[in-house]
């Protein structure tokens, strides 16, 4: 559900070459899990030594000065240390071969003195302008945290009266598109469902794109309102009919769903696309096993994962009191840590470096109200028209636990316009694959599968007679 961030960090290069002309510019593009990054060094000579910059174009970050290189031998080691980031290159006829190292993953990086373009990614599905519909970019408000947010809305045609559906992301900052690892997959949906006759509206994420607000202090919870207040807006749009508002909701975004609908009489239906209808703690550690299984882990090294991480959820969800559980998890942690004797820390952290990192992550105000939130509380509330779908080969929401939760809890509350529907071969992003670990995401031509949107479609229309 996370995707991998790059810290570009400020630090000074020295350099001991021998004949070997380093100054000028140097090329390369980071290609990290579907993403490529430009990075361009300038490197100069001074009389100490060599001083350099660095730009990310595609981050607009220009000029950052560099720290600690070292150049002997042909060979050349760039490291930023507090951001444990570490390139390690050799000049070879004009070019550096080399690898480029953070949070003890490894990226190949080359760096050359030519201009270097970004290889363009094969995405046949995504929709070449001019559309065959009415597209518009709007802005609107969530008055209940006073937040402008940015989005697009596409009607069939530009006159007219249509059902509409609100696209909800899923987890971690993404654009109207929900672009990721190279696909965009909303814009794949939209696209299909407005030929189709079905408008569609999605948005930026608070935080993101031209979206306002801070993504980094809210929950689901907060997500939600955002949701709301895009129905809300809907509801001032002549072109919408008012009775026919549904919502889509991806990953995290089937889990705000529910929340909405049980809220808000002017939501007519809801898509769950591998929205999850376990509580946060075990849905993480089912996660985690099928990842770790498909990816051979070891059996031994699984059960061990999933034990520690099972005390570290408990400890949260007895938590009431923020500074009492970063210690409680800090505490856990080194006591774990210490008892481990094999224990490989990621490049060359320390114990306390790892352990602030992991307690930071599982004490953020997202993690907490995930880990705790349970997805039958907002769906028993539900009465309104459900559609739950998964892939056969999800591995970040399993479908067969996820969708008879969901039958179960919708069941046992009355509502008795619950449709499911799991889709052979197709994993967490709802394409065609092979194993359906993450890995594989970026490396899929397919962003969405043409026969999950055909059977979603035929449902939203049915719904919309």
């Amino acid at each position: 559900m996370k995707r991998v961030s790059i810290l570009l960090l400020t630090f000074l290069i020295s350099f001991h070459s021998f004949g070997q002309d380093i100054t000028g510019q140097w090329n390369g593009v980071l290609k990290v899990q579907g993403t490529q990054l430009r990075l361009v060094f300038h490197v100069a000579k001074t009389d100490i030594g060599y001083i350099s910059t660095m730009d990310s174009p595609d981050q607009g970050a220009n000029g950052i000065p560099v720290t600690n290189t070292t150049f002997e031998n042909s060979k050349i080691k760039f490291e930023v240390s507090n951001a444990r980031i570490e390139y390690n290159g050799e000049l070879k006829e004009n070019e550096i071969k080399g690898t480029f190292k953070q949070g003890g993953q490894e990226f190949p990086m080359n760096l050359s003195r030519k201009d270097i373009e970004k290889v363009v990614i094969n995405r046949p599905q995504e929709p070449i302008k001019p559309y065959p519909y009415y597209s518009e970019d709007i802005t609107f408000q969530n008055t209940i945290e006073n937040i402008s947010l940015a989005g697009t809305l596409t009607l069939p045609k530009k006159d007219g009266i249509f059902p509409v559906v609100i696209l909800i992301s899923g987890s971690g900052p993404q654009n109207r598109d929900e672009e990721i690892l190279g696909h965009k997959p909303f814009l794949v949906i939209a696209d299909y469902l407005t030929r189709n006759g079905i408008a569609v509206f999605r948005y930026d994420d608070r935080g993101v794109g031209q979206s306002k607000g801070d993504f980094k202090t809210a929950t689901s919870a907060d997500f939600a309102t955002d949701v709301l207040s895009a129905v809300d807006y809907l509801k001032t749009r002549n072109e919408i009919n008012k009775k026919k508002i549904g919502l889509i909701g991806h990953s995290e975004g089937g889990l705000i769903a529910p929340m909405v609908a049980s809220k808000s009489k002017d939501v007519s239906f809801i898509v769950l696309l591998a929205g999850p209808g376990i509580q946060g703690d075990k849905l993480l550690l089912l996660q985690q096993e099928l990842i770790a299984r498909a990816s051979g882990t070891s059996e031994a090294e699984i059960n061990k994962t999933i034990l520690t991480n099972s005390k570290l959820f408990e400890i949260v969800n007895k938590s009431e009191n923020d500074l009492k559980l970063k210690t409680a998890l800090t505490n856990e942690l080194n006591d774990l840590i210490s008892k481990d004797t094999i224990s490989k820390l990621p490049n060359g952290m320390t114990q306390e470096e790892f352990v602030t990192y992991q307690v930071n992550q599982i004490s953020s105000p997202w993690m907490q109200y995930f880990i705790k939130y349970d997805p039958a509380d907002a769906l028993r509330k539900v009465s309104c028209p459900v559609l739950a779908v998964n892939g056969e080969k999800d591995l970040q929401v399993p479908p067969k636990e996820n969708l008879t939760a969901i039958k179960n809890i919708l069941k046992n509350a009355g509502n008795k316009n619950l449709t499911t529907m799991e889709f052979p071969n197709l994993n967490h992003l709802f394409q065609e694959c092979q194993t359906g670990l993450p890995e594989e995401y970026a490396s899929i031509e397919q962003t969405f599968s043409p026969k999950a949107l055909e059977e979603i479609t035929k449902w939203l229309l049915t719904q919309n007679k």
